[in-house]
């Protein structure tokens, strides 16, 4: 079982319905026994990182993932919930992250225009199967205003938005996409079969 994870923060059915495109199905959860069930997690995410940290932190949900993902189930975060896998914030004052891939999320100071919303390229880091069927060039949909800073050992693919955006990371189980697949076209749509192949 497949679950989305439904921490009231995140436009859950419009992934739903582009991950069953995929042949992916999943159902849209806040009950901690289905999450600690599943085999794959999708943390969605907009918004602030603060009510997205105090949410999952107040519900034990944060706790629940941290175990989740230490036990080799996927965890992938979209957006926001990307940013949550980082270990702290740096969004209006300083919170605490998952902490399932090392870094920082700090603000875009380099652009006049924040956030940085609308379509993008993507420059692929690394090989991996989840960017099997992407390609340096590619388009995708961004709406953020900040971003993760880290070693970039993680980074498979990032885009240029006055700083290097770490855009798809992988470690591990731990996949995040700082874009949203679901809004991305057949970029996103092959996207999101690449990482079923992964998880199914």
């Amino acid at each position: 079982m497949n679950v989305i994870v439904d921490y009231g923060l995140g436009n859950l059915r419009s992934l739903q319905t582009a991950l069953k495109g995929q042949g992916i199905e999943t159902s849209i959860t806040s009950d901690q026994e289905e999450i600690a069930a599943a085999s794959a997690i999708f943390l969605p995410g907009v918004g602030a990182f603060r009510d997205a940290s105090k949410a999952l932190w107040e519900s034990g949900l944060a706790d629940l993932l941290i175990r989740k993902a230490n036990e080799g189930t996927y965890i992938i975060g979209i957006c926001l919930g990307m940013q949550l896998m980082y270990d702290r914030s740096f969004e209006n004052g300083e919170y605490k992250g998952l902490g399932l891939i090392p870094g920082d999320i700090v603000k875009l100071e380099q652009m006049p225009k924040i956030p940085h919303m609308g379509w993008n390229n993507l420059t692929l880091e690394k090989e991996d199967p989840l960017v099997k069927y992407t390609s340096t060039g590619d388009y995708v949909y961004f709406v953020h205003s900040y971003y993760a800073k880290s070693s970039g050992e993680e980074i498979l693919a990032y885009g240029e938005y006055g700083e290097r955006i770490p855009a798809i990371v992988r470690r591990g189980n731990t996949i995040g996409f700082q874009f949203h697949p679901e809004k991305s076209a057949e970029v996103g749509a092959r996207l999101l079969k690449a990482l079923g192949e992964i998880i199914l």
